[in-house]
């Protein structure tokens, strides 16, 4: 799936953060899913979750995804695939970004109104390819946000 195929809502507030948290976390707890939910509206953080089996080091996962989409305006996911190169280090150092920030990977997804990133909603804990599915899941859960 790509970054076009996210949902653009009419709006996104913290009620809707809470709604599409609260579905997740029900998703991921009858699935028990050891994951990381963490849900930023600009840069506040409105809805964070650890579950079970997930740890510390998922926390910071999170928001170093989350600071990937928030810098490059796409899905964490569309940034490691476009920007694939032979080496990592080189990505890093080509953009200035400090490891400890910033982590290419997947899991971390813009949220959209009309088009424009308003948050982000990030997943750690589950294997290559898990978290970004988790997070488009996320987005289609029935949860009453204002999609387009």
């Amino acid at each position: 799936m790509s970054d076009e195929d996210l949902p653009d809502f009419d709006r996104f507030d913290i009620d809707d953060a809470w709604r599409v948290g609260s579905a997740l976390v029900e998703h991921c707890r009858a699935e028990r899913l050891p994951v990381v939910v963490s849900i930023t509206l600009g840069e506040q953080r409105v809805f964070h979750v650890a579950l079970p089996g997930a740890t510390a080091d998922n926390d910071a996962w999170a928001e170093r995804k989350a600071n990937v989409v928030r810098r490059f305006d796409r899905s964490s996911k569309a940034v490691a695939e476009h920007y694939r190169v032979d080496s990592w280090p080189e990505f890093y150092e080509t953009f200035a970004l400090a490891r400890t920030r910033f982590a290419v990977g997947e899991g971390a997804v813009p949220l959209r109104v009309h088009g424009a990133q308003v948050g982000v909603l990030a997943i750690s804990g589950l294997e290559t390819g898990g978290d970004h599915d988790l997070a488009v899941l996320g987005l289609r859960l029935p949860h009453g946000a204002g999609r387009r």
